[in-house]
């Protein structure tokens, strides 16, 4: 679970202006940072078959989101994906 401080955490360091809680940056750094802690939960109980198919949904949204960002900017695109050490 992340905590609400962590969250706006993450919206202040991905956000491209001030009100910003929806760009593709922003969602895909959340979503990025739920992916990696149950990641961490997977390793430790790879029988929870629930826990997986929630984790592939995310990565898909993730890729999805990704391929957007891409379409529409691919410097952002770039930007984003160095920051967040996703590769492809």
């Amino acid at each position: 679970m992340m905590r609400k401080e962590e969250k706006t955490a993450i919206i202040d360091g991905n956000r491209t202006h001030a009100t910003d809680t929806g760009s593709p940056e922003v969602q895909i750094a959340i979503l990025t940072a739920r992916i990696n802690d149950l990641t961490v939960h997977m390793r430790a109980n790879k029988q929870d078959k629930h826990s997986n198919r929630g984790l592939l949904q995310m990565v898909g949204k993730r890729r999805r989101l990704l391929d957007y960002l891409m379409k529409k900017d691919i410097e952002r695109y770039r930007a984003l994906i160095a920051k967040l050490g996703i590769r492809k």
